[in-house]
């Protein structure tokens, strides 16, 4: 049996234990993993493009008189595997179309691997639908081919016409994929493996997360190791070998850090009304009254009969009867004491029914006043 000391003091030290786990997860719930906030510079994918021809539709293709980049480019075709078509002969292919060919190369793509496609229509094929992509160069910017494109394609949309002209669409049949698509011909040089140290930019540039990026590095790795450059990018000292260095950067992702306050700011959706508040939006003193004025136009006509003795000579016509009222609701006045925070505004906000109209109007006449404590966008 333990006596009662003894039992008070195992209470206590389980309530400790208790408030420290507490403590210590709140801690890290605020924080986030370096592999969230921030990316390493220089790995990144790159866009690729070209140009193809897409064989085998059921007379969807494109009309060649239209589209006539689509007759030389099956005429070019041929032509490299030995056939020559007839001066003045006009080719009628229903069943081919031009089209763009994209991707994205992933950072480290080795020559071998392969990629998704996305095929496109650039002429007036009606759908790409059981369509083969043939073999297409895909160039970079730097007007090298990465990569090589062809395959089958997979057309999420279809569509359907009947002979009068009635048609029907099911999303977009002039556009598919060819997962695998592309095979990596090419791999795109970058300076991750040669380079003395390594730079992560942040996604959301912030001074502070910058400092806390370095100093919790630092704090891990080593004194030194890290420097914060501005804002966004923190230079980081690496180690030379190559299976060293990937193992290095693998635990810098790992480490957690706890970002910065967010800039105060609110952002407004003209269009849809949204309005986003952050959390550490303030208002100063203001008051603000907000009411609406509702003008309302009914049109009741009625029939005018001509009567004796102009019954024979008159006609029936109908007059208009206009009734015009105006309706001006009672404004709500609410006080925005010092340092109002975000429930406080939504609140007092809400508490007169406002619409998000009415709240975008209130947050701009704020601001306009000089009482909004905040950036205020309006994309």
């Amino acid at each position: 049996m333990f006596s009662r000391y003894e039992t008070r003091n195992a209470l206590k030290h389980a309530v400790f234990v208790v408030l420290f786990l507490i403590a210590f997860f709140a801690e890290q719930a605020m924080a986030d993993r370096v592999k969230d906030l921030a990316g390493v510079a220089g790995v990144r994918d790159n866009q690729l493009a070209g140009y193809g021809l897409v064989v085998g539709l059921n007379g969807t293709g494109d009309q060649t008189t239209q589209t006539p980049f689509t007759v030389q480019s099956i005429i070019n075709m041929l032509t490299q595997f030995g056939v020559t078509i007839p001066p003045g002969v006009s080719l009628q292919l229903k069943n081919v179309a031009a089209v763009t060919v994209h991707s994205d190369l992933p950072a480290f793509a080795k020559p071998g691997q392969t990629i998704d496609v996305t095929v496109s229509s650039i002429g007036n094929a009606k759908s790409l639908r059981g369509g083969a992509l043939l073999m297409a160069p895909l160039r970079g910017a730097d007007g090298n081919v990465y990569a090589l494109a062809q395959g089958n394609l997979v057309v999420g949309g279809f569509g359907a016409s009947g002979n009068d002209g009635s048609k029907v669409t099911v999303n977009i049949p002039s556009a598919g994929r060819i997962p695998n698509g592309a095979t990596v011909e090419r791999a795109v040089p970058n300076d991750f493996l040669t380079s003395e140290t390594i730079v992560l930019n942040l996604n959301v540039p912030d001074f502070t997360t910058s400092k806390r990026l370095a100093e919790q590095i630092n704090q891990t790795m080593g004194p030194g190791t890290a420097a914060s450059l501005d804002a966004v990018s923190v230079s980081v000292r690496a180690p030379q070998d190559p299976s060293q260095r990937t193992a290095f950067v693998s635990a810098l992702q790992s480490l957690e850090v706890e970002p910065g306050e967010v800039q105060a700011r609110v952002i407004v959706n003209s269009r849809t009304g949204t309005v986003v508040i952050g959390d550490n939006v303030r208002v100063t003193p203001a008051a603000v009254s907000h009411g609406s004025l509702v003008v309302t136009i009914s049109e009741s006509p009625y029939v005018s009969q001509p009567i004796a003795p102009f019954s024979n000579s008159g006609e029936t016509v109908a007059v208009p009867d206009s009734e015009v009222s105006i309706l001006q609701e009672e404004a709500s006045m609410f006080l925005f004491e010092p340092g109002t925070s975000l429930d406080e505004i939504v609140r007092a906000v809400n508490r007169v029914g406002a619409a998000p109209g009415d709240l975008v109007a209130i947050l701009e006449a704020l601001k306009q006043a000089g009482a909004l404590r905040a950036e205020l966008v309006v994309i």
